[in-house]
């Protein structure tokens, strides 16, 4: 299992929110680009950077920050935030970005994921963000009354490389991950599933590893990482010799 540190940009800042309000933000760093960096001297394998800024705008508005990450790693970058067409996703593509995030618009316009998913395959995530098992648009601000899965079911054949799920209520707060939830989506599709929210501590990487075997392919933590409860390069090690011992 993967384990993937988030770089949230604000204003040109690497921050943390408590479950995506815009309002509680925690400023770690000034410079995405030196955070990004020093998570891949710890090991990671990719880096997830979210515009949060161009997801409020519905439009990117950090490109210059997500171009210098890009600059200064060599891992791969998947980004998400504010992309809600075709050209978005070509702009950041275009810019080195190895997979791009789509949320809003694949409850909004899933013919954009499908047309996507051909036009660029294997680079396209569906971000499934839920509330109480419902889907949340908008930054998180709007709540459907979508469930989760049968968002995920929608996307089942038209190449989606992944689903970010991202339990909100669990976001930033450090209060382990929803095992539940999480294992409840990857059994109802075919589509390997990145788990997201409430990491905090090496127990929960424990915790989330035998999820593997239906389809939790990775996770994505943050806070943790900058508050630090969790050590990625303990997590990453903790990860591989499970995986080790499984072969």
């Amino acid at each position: 299992m993967i384990i993937i540190p988030a770089v949230d940009i604000k204003n040109g800042r690497c921050v943390r929110l408590f479950q995506g309000q815009m309002d509680t933000e925690t400023v770690f760093s000034d410079d995405p680009a030196a955070m990004a960096k020093r998570w891949e001297k710890e090991g990671a394998e990719i880096i997830h950077v979210i515009d949060l800024d161009g997801a409020f705008s519905k439009s990117p508005q950090n490109l210059h920050s997500i171009k210098k990450i890009i600059e200064s790693i060599k891992v791969p970058v998947q980004v998400g935030g504010g992309i809600r067409n075709i050209e978005t996703i070509k702009l950041f593509l275009d810019l080195g970005v190895t997979r791009v995030i789509i949320g809003t618009e694949a409850v909004k316009n899933p013919q954009l994921v499908k047309d996507a998913c051909r036009l660029f395959p294997e680079q396209i995530i569906v971000g499934i963000d839920a509330r109480n098992g419902l889907v949340a648009i908008e930054g998180w601000a709007q709540t459907t009354k979508m469930a989760a899965v049968d968002l995920a079911k929608k996307f089942e054949d038209c190449g989606v490389a992944a689903i970010n799920f991202t339990d909100i209520q669990r976001d930033g707060m450090q209060t382990g991950p929803n095992i539940i939830e999480t294992r409840h989506l990857a059994e109802a599709v075919s589509i390997p599933v990145i788990a997201s929210g409430g990491v905090s501590t090496i127990e929960d990487i424990i915790n989330l590893i035998p999820l593997k075997q239906v389809g939790v392919v990775g996770v994505i933590t943050g806070r943790a990482l900058y508050s630090g409860t969790l050590s990625l390069r303990k997590a990453i090690e903790v990860s591989k010799k499970h995986h080790q011992n499984l072969s």
